[in-house]
């Protein structure tokens, strides 16, 4: 009902928070950026970075702050995930939280962990410890996206240095996917796409002989979608 002050509702209501699921690349695998909580409940445990999400203020607008604040990082782009709301999911209250997610590229960040955060820290994915909260299905529901997505749109570029190597290309896609991927099969498809720039430059990996780098050509694809390109890989 209504009132000279506003409105009043007859029911309480859940909370709202938001989550960030921020994933990187780095020494060959899929990691995602948490958080060491510096406050009850699970002090101590890693999280994902978030918080709640104050009056009068964008959900979108609210993961960036959180972001920010807790790891020092401005992802630029946050997309939707999805809702988290069981009633159990956090023992102070019942709390619904509004899942983000983004690609980002771990060495342009130097992470500082402030407010609630006492560190902030990338972890590899198939390695994870005990997560606060149900932030570990919140991270495998991340992962199945991003592995759903990976197929049939470029955003694994997001996770590269600007200039990469055809090897670097597949340890991604084998690190997002699980799974290893036939060399000569994985080079034939992708260069099919006609997608990538080759460069007049050349990176050692390892012993064996420097290898030709490539850029990815966002311009030539956004064309192309326009006009009815599917990616697939």
């Amino acid at each position: 009902m209504s009132g000279k002050k506003g409105f009043t509702y007859e029911y309480a209501r859940p909370a709202l928070t938001v989550d960030c699921v921020v994933f990187g690349f780095g020494g060959g695998e899929l990691e995602v950026l948490l958080i060491e909580r510096g406050l009850d409940p699970y002090v101590g445990w890693w999280a994902l970075p978030g918080g709640f999400v104050r009056v009068g203020e964008d959900l979108g607008e609210a993961a960036g702050r959180e972001l920010s604040e807790e790891a020092g990082i401005d992802a630029g782009y946050l997309e939707q995930l999805g809702a988290f709301g069981a009633p159990g999911r956090d023992p102070r209250e019942h709390v619904v939280s509004v899942a983000y997610w983004a690609l980002v590229r771990p060495g342009d960040y130097r992470l500082a962990a402030a407010t609630d955060a006492v560190a902030a820290r990338w972890h590899g994915v198939g390695e994870l410890p005990r997560l606060a909260f149900d932030h570990g299905a919140i991270v495998g529901v991340a992962v199945e996206r991003l592995r759903a997505r990976v197929r049939h749109q470029p955003v694994g570029f997001n996770l590269l240095p600007e200039k990469f190597t055809l090897t670097e290309l597949q340890t991604l896609y084998e690190a997002i996917l699980g799974e290893g991927l036939d060399k000569r099969n994985f080079r034939k498809r992708v260069l099919a796409l006609d997608l990538l720039t080759a460069l007049p430059e050349e990176r050692r990996e390892g012993a064996h002989r420097p290898a030709q780098l490539f850029r990815f050509d966002p311009d030539k694809y956004a064309r192309l979608e326009r006009r009815g390109f599917h990616f697939e890989l």
